[in-house]
């Protein structure tokens, strides 16, 4: 069993990765629980440095080791720290642990007094950054090969276009293609038709699937990826925004297309897997530049629709009382027809 140190800080902008390392220390104290440790819980007013004091200082009557976890300590501020917090953590009591989380934004950052203070009372600090979205396919391939897993630079920037930008989703895919190797000592390589093949789509790249089939006019393509996308629980409201973004890049292409520029210096700016852009591409030069103005004016009329329509009854649609799916789907039928 893992020894709990007496204090531990988890900070940075990875929310997720923040979450989990809660989670994870929560299971490990629990574990514990058979032989008499409790955990604490201190949020809202009483998780400021002077009330972690007061909590250090308090009796228990548990037998055993003792977590206190402290929510929100990106806005606490340096004087109140030096003030209260920091001479606790020097005389830290025994079987005590003290585990302290921030979620930090551009504007609310953890002091370097607290980082100063863990650090005195012999803790330890854990930074989850977010990958900046260019180096998230450099990432992926250092995460692969300390799990067992060899990824080229193709195949690390599809599993990126394919999976999305959450580091902790990236990390469950590559887990799940690790375990599914035969247990060999040499590293397994994964190549970009694995990575198409098995590793799952986010909801964001299942969306765009959907605008690239009303781009190319494919009616029964585009119905099946809008009714599994409904069934898995997106909203509406967030798949108009995404199939909007999608048509907008396709409208300009077609405007590119139309100046003049060549088909493989569009496919070569496009930010997406290789055959992706080509699939687009070619479906955006088979159509024209108006149908797809249309099909953006459709689905500006549908994201009104499914509001209530517009704030005067008398130019509402007639459309605009029905089920939003029903609207949704008979806008894709007129865009795709």
């Amino acid at each position: 069993m893992p020894e709990l140190k007496p204090v531990y800080l988890i900070h940075g902008d990875d929310h997720g990765a923040v979450a989990e390392r809660r989670a994870g220390l929560r299971a490990l104290a629990q574990s514990q629980a058979n032989g008499g440790a409790s955990v604490e819980v201190l949020a809202g007013e009483a998780a400021t440095p002077a009330g972690v004091a007061g909590a250090l200082a308090t009796m228990t009557l548990a037998l055993a080791q003792r977590v206190i976890v402290v929510e929100g300590v990106e806005r606490w501020r340096e004087t109140d720290i030096d003030e209260h917090l920091a001479p606790a953590l020097a005389h830290m009591p025994p079987d005590t642990t003290l585990a302290l989380f921030a979620r930090e934004e551009s504007r609310a950052k953890v002091p370097a007094a607290l980082h100063a203070a863990v650090k005195r009372a012999g803790g330890q600090v854990v930074a989850q950054m977010t990958v900046k979205p260019w180096e998230l396919p450099k990432w992926a391939r250092e995460q692969a090969a300390r799990i067992g897993l060899s990824l080229d630079a193709a195949a690390a920037k599809a599993l990126v276009a394919q999976v999305g930008e959450r580091q902790q989703r990236l990390l469950r895919e590559l887990e799940k293609l690790a375990l599914e190797g035969d247990g060999a000592s040499s590293p397994r390589r994964i190549d970009v038709d694995e990575i198409e093949r098995r590793a799952a789509r986010s909801s964001e790249w299942r969306a765009y699937a959907l605008a690239d089939a009303l781009v190319g006019a494919d009616t029964r393509a585009a119905t099946l990826a809008y009714l599994r996308l409904r069934e898995q629980g997106e909203r509406l409201a967030g798949l108009t925004y995404l199939m909007a973004q999608r048509l907008r890049d396709a409208v300009a292409i077609a405007a590119r297309l139309q100046a003049g520029e060549s088909v493989a210096e569009v496919r070569r700016s496009l930010r997406m897997p290789a055959r992706a852009a080509e699939r687009f591409v070619a479906d955006v030069a088979r159509s024209d530049i108006e149908r797809l103005c249309a099909a953006l004016s459709a689905l500006a009329r549908l994201e009104l629709d499914t509001r209530g329509g517009a704030p005067l009854t008398a130019s509402r649609s007639a459309l605009a009382e029905l089920n939003e799916d029903t609207l949704a789907l008979r806008a894709i039928e007129t865009i795709t027809n």
